[in-house]
């Protein structure tokens, strides 16, 4: 059925293409697409909507009603911007060349969005004794926001999946494991004046870098604290300033200032040793030495995005069954980059990542996924009525 299911594939996955999904724009006509195939076949669907009402997360429900048990197949239905990249045909129309289909987002990861879709039909009709479910989210690649509201809906409704595959681009791999992802921007508010005169005024700058010092310091003690054997590359946790802005002119004592960094924790445990530690060094050292000079001076910290990772864990029913359903005996990876696969682990669904196409083709012109793959990540989603039966 896999293979006679291929070709409907390469249709949906088109048409999912032609849909500009970029993160910063709305995805309800994706949405809708997708909540329209579903309806015809007598699929469940619950929207949750972000607090603009311009985006919104799908989750679909094949086979019988129960809130326990069932397996998730989910993907995110945004996709990066392709200004500045140079392509070698439209973007937002699926190419075939060469047993690859280009197209933004054909990897990453509306290929396994239409995998997910090409089946549910199959589904519908197959009387399943165990739910089946298929999660659509927004703005994964922006912070993972979609997933957190997803998530958070199905908890206040009780519903309790017991295993979820994310499929991301492994090239049909098994990833047990990857880094949280949380970024942030820490702006720095201090108090203008001459520059011959800087204790009469508090320089943003000056303590923006002392924050970075701070930063850079914690970044060597994550390496102390990295696992001797870790499964990631590199080992350890890590933080890594990206950008810092401030001030007008040299002459000027500089009324503000910002920092963009990053923090990649390995365990959560790291993470919360890193917020520990800057919360004591902002309120306790620099915010006082700010505010004696000026009180109005301030220092805060936007969220832009807050991921925890996927932890590995010994024993995996997740990876058990992405191992029967693919055959898969190679060992289990651990990636640096992140996903929404943590979130699932979070509220106790035991989650793997597989899913077809690379990763190193992701973000890239001329992003495409190769037709074997998809192949792959059909027979993966066949193989799984057994265990729904």
């Amino acid at each position: 059925m896999a293979h006679r299911l291929l070709g409907d594939t390469l249709e949906i996955l088109a048409d999912l293409i032609a849909f500009p999904s970029v993160s910063q724009d709305s995805n309800l006509e994706l949405i809708a697409y997708i909540n329209q195939r579903l309806d015809q076949i007598g699929t469940r669907t619950y929207l949750t909507l972000d607090p603009t009402g311009t985006k919104a997360n799908l989750f679909a429900t094949l086979g019988p009603p129960e809130l326990d048990g069932g397996i998730i197949l989910s993907g995110h239905t945004d996709v990066v911007p392709v200004e500045g990249q140079d392509w070698s045909s439209d973007p937002y129309t699926a190419t075939i060349r060469n047993r690859r289909l280009y197209g933004r987002g054909a990897c990453d990861m509306k290929g396994f969005l239409a995998c997910m879709m090409a089946f549910a039909p199959h589904y519908a009709e197959a009387g399943i004794s165990r739910p089946l479910h298929l999660a659509f989210t927004y703005d994964e690649e922006v912070g993972c926001h979609g997933a957190k509201v997803m998530l958070r809906e199905l908890q206040a409704v009780g519903r309790k999946p017991s295993l979820c595959i994310v499929g991301e681009p492994s090239m049909m791999g098994i990833i047990d494991g990857h880094k949280g992802c949380c970024e942030y921007t820490t702006n720095f508010t201090g108090l203008e004046g001459h520059g011959s005169m800087p204790d009469h005024g508090v320089n943003a700058v000056e303590y923006a870098a002392r924050f970075v010092a701070k930063l850079l310091e914690l970044a060597d003690e994550l390496k102390a604290r990295g696992p001797r054997n870790g499964r990631f590359d590199p080992a350890h946790s890590t933080i890594q300033v990206g950008k810092m802005t401030g001030g007008i002119a040299r002459n000027i004592i500089a009324g503000n200032a910002s920092i963009d960094w990053e923090l990649r924790p390995v365990t959560k445990e790291d993470y919360a040793f890193v917020h520990q530690q800057l919360d004591a060094f902002i309120y306790d050292e620099l915010l006082p030495r700010m505010q004696a000079i000026h009180p109005e001076a301030g220092i805060d910290t936007e969220i832009v995005g807050d991921v925890g990772g996927l932890e590995p864990v010994e024993s995996s029913k997740a990876v058990e069954l992405v191992r029967d359903l693919t055959g898969n005996t190679d060992p289990t990876q651990c990636v640096s980059f992140n996903t929404e696969a943590g979130l699932f682990q979070d509220i106790g669904i035991d989650t793997v990542i597989c899913g077809p196409g690379s990763i190193e083709q992701a973000h890239k012109p001329d992003e495409f996924v190769e037709l074997d793959q998809l192949s792959a990540c059909l027979e993966m989603i066949e193989n799984l009525e057994r265990h729904l039966k």
